[in-house]
């Protein structure tokens, strides 16, 4: 007998997510912010968190480095292990998304493939993905984490922009040219495109 066999998932009989947006009075959405190392994806996260909060919005970041030291310190690099990374936080994403809490993911997510999986986990109507573009130039400029250096040197493998590939979103929801705003107007930006949709719940 497999294990799949001896579970019995119940969602019914549980609180919903639209009783759980009534109460906290807002819509739950997930922000999923893609783009190379660098290109200010953390910290545009931080600062539109802090507007959120001043609204009254209950928000969770989810950042790549603070996912690897806890849920998936047990996942490298590989591609089998890009994508694991990425399902799991798609499955937690999902999780905030049905209690009523606006996600707000950065993450390099760096193929099509991968986030079409987080995309499908969450639910296309759910999933907005925001594409932070910055040239590869101006990130290592900044190379605030000294990784683009190591991997320069070698010292880092499949390093995405440097010896790995970034798949650039076709039709993200929404562009942020970091190279070209500075963060107030980057966060001014993504706050005008999501007040309508993330207007409270009556």
């Amino acid at each position: 007998m497999s294990i799949s066999e001896n579970i019995f998932p119940d969602f019914d009989s549980i609180l919903g997510r639209k009783d759980k947006q009534s109460l906290l009075k807002q819509k739950s959405k997930v922000i999923w912010m893609t783009g190379l190392s660098g290109s200010g994806k953390t910290t545009l996260a931080i600062a539109l968190e802090k507007k959120l909060a001043e609204a009254g919005m209950l928000t969770q970041i989810l950042d790549g480095d603070n996912i690897r030291t806890g849920i998936n310190n047990n996942l490298g690099f590989s591609d089998e292990d890009r994508a694991e990374n990425i399902r799991r936080i798609a499955e937690v994403s999902k999780l905030f998304l049905n209690c009523g809490i606006v996600t707000i993911n950065c993450f390099v997510s760096p193929t099509k493939s991968i986030r079409q999986i987080a995309r499908e986990i969450i639910g296309d109507e759910d999933f907005i993905e925001v594409y932070i573009n910055a040239s590869l130039a101006a990130c290592e400029e900044r190379d605030v984490k000294g990784l683009y250096k190591k991997a320069r040197k070698g010292e880092i493998k499949d390093f995405t922009g440097i010896d790995a590939p970034f798949e650039a979103p076709e039709n993200p929801d929404l562009v942020v040219k970091t190279d070209e705003h500075n963060i107030d107007q980057s966060v001014q930006l993504i706050l005008e495109y999501l007040s309508p949709i993330l207007s409270p719940v009556e």
